[in-house]
């Protein structure tokens, strides 16, 4: 069994003053972690559904993901700041020190905050404030290991919500 390690965030968030949709994992990934910036599994959905969604090309370097994240006015980055937390599963999360996403919403125009998945969910709803939680949409986990959603049904999903100019 994997034994439990302290991890710290090791990603900037990624926004611009025009963001106006962040969207929020729980943790990077040990894959993640290893390909040095979010949603870096290579079965991770995330960046083939917003290719899907904007109908681009999935972007395969980390200048091209910032740059899809930013042309579209999406800020990316986690509601974990640090936790206690064996290999990459969310199960398993202890201990937890909750991002402080302040300056991502001081210096940009969000309007709304999607979380990717039930735990990313679960700590924002018990760590951010109420102005925030206003702004939030559950949606489903891109991850490889949420087999339940294929990548079309996450496309549909999502899609309603990345491509609607108004607050949901």
């Amino acid at each position: 069994m994997a034994e439990y390690e302290r991890v710290t965030q090791p990603f900037a968030p990624v926004y611009d003053g025009d963001s106006r949709i962040l969207i929020l994992g729980s943790l990077p990934s040990v894959k993640s972690r290893e390909q040095g910036f979010y949603y870096g599994h290579a079965r991770n959905r995330f960046w083939p559904m917003l290719a899907a969604v904007y109908r681009e090309p999935v972007p395969q370097t980390i200048p091209d993901k910032k740059a899809l994240l930013l042309r579209h006015g999406l800020a990316v980055y986690d509601v974990i700041e640090s936790c206690e937390i064996c290999g990459s599963s969310d199960s398993s999360i202890r201990n937890v020190k909750a991002a402080d996403i302040r300056a991502i919403m001081e210096a940009s125009r969000i309007e709304r905050i999607l979380v990717n998945g039930r735990t990313a969910a679960k700590y924002f709803k018990a760590c951010q404030p109420a102005a925030y939680q206003q702004l939030l949409t559950e949606l489903p986990s891109t991850s490889p290991a949420n087999a339940a959603f294929s990548l079309e049904k996450l496309v549909r999903i999502w899609g309603v919500h990345l491509q609607s100019n108004t607050p949901l």
